[in-house]
């Protein structure tokens, strides 16, 4: 995919996104890994014009690391370094909101300097060093519930993050273990978590995945990505959660789950509807997150 890089009056899109679960719909999306600068670089330009034009508050997503991989030989990401240098770029060329993975207490601190919200992956979410570190940085942190969680568990898991004095916490449904390589969603966890008073984002795509059943890697099912996203956004969510990539089929990780690019104007327009129709009249009762460029 060839994508100008530029900056214009198009780019004028909100540096700043607060997530909620009774307000406008926000969206966390970007390829699962950075496979590189000018890769990361064409695909935040394209996914910026892309939600401008829908007029959905975007996050921009990649990792640096993808620490929890099948294989030995499976694709993890630039390193931190590398990645660091190139998400800061990112924010810093079209003025959006940057949110990275961690997986070590002592990535938290640096890896927060260079972008704005920090995410917990799911089978990370008990432990309780990452936590305090991440919550303690003050940076909004998106906090993956675990596919061995019920949805009630997560109260705890919040609770190890606020006692930092941390209340900018977003929890994350991305699907429970159902068998051998596979994943349901109970949508009753999202009524569930958001009884916390906190922002509940639905990972649509993670949560089609099918965990190392592509041998040696994980396989997925695309095709099922928009139906639970549009589920979920009839339930009410904060935020969706959407890997997505120029070309799924050729990404190095995580492609079976990952939309292409071309199948997001159409799915966000529907989404942003059903969002209008859901929250229209509801009462604010839950915490507002703001993730924003400094």
């Amino acid at each position: 995919m060839k994508t100008e890089i530029k900056i214009d009056s198009l780019y004028k899109v909100k540096r700043m996104v607060k997530i909620t679960n009774s307000k406008c719909l926000s969206v966390i999306a970007g390829p699962c890994a950075i496979e590189g600068r000018q890769q990361t670089l064409e695909a935040a330009a394209a996914l910026k014009e892309i939600f401008f034009q829908a007029g959905v508050p975007l996050v921009f997503k990649s990792s640096f690391d993808k620490a929890n991989r099948s294989s030995g030989a499976s694709y993890r990401g630039v390193g931190m370094a590398e990645g660091l240098s190139i998400l800061a770029e990112v924010r810093e060329r079209y003025d959006i909101p940057v949110i990275t993975d961690i997986h070590l207490p002592e990535q938290a601190a640096p890896v927060a300097e260079a972008v704005d919200m920090l995410q917990i992956p799911a089978f990370l979410c008990r432990q309780t060093d990452l936590l305090l570190a991440a919550a303690a940085t003050g940076k909004p942190v998106n906090i993956k519930k675990g596919q061995f969680l019920s949805p009630w568990e997560m109260r705890h898991v919040l609770a190890k993050a606020r006692s930092t004095g941390n209340d900018r916490i977003c929890l994350c449904e991305r699907g429970s273990s159902f068998g051998y390589n596979n994943l349901v969603v109970d949508m009753r966890g999202l009524e569930i978590m958001k009884t916390t008073g906190h922002p509940v984002i639905f990972d649509a795509t993670h949560s089609v995945q099918l965990p190392g059943a592509g041998d040696g890697k994980s396989g997925g099912q695309r095709e099922f990505v928009a139906a639970l996203a549009r589920a979920a956004v009839a339930v009410g969510v904060a935020g969706l959660f959407l890997e997505t990539h120029p070309d799924p089929d050729a990404a190095p990780c995580d492609g079976p789950n990952m939309l292409p690019f071309t199948a997001l104007p159409s799915l966000l327009a529907t989404l942003k509807e059903l969002d209008r129709i859901t929250k229209a009249g509801m009462e604010k009762t839950d915490k507002e997150v703001t993730v924003c460029v400094p």
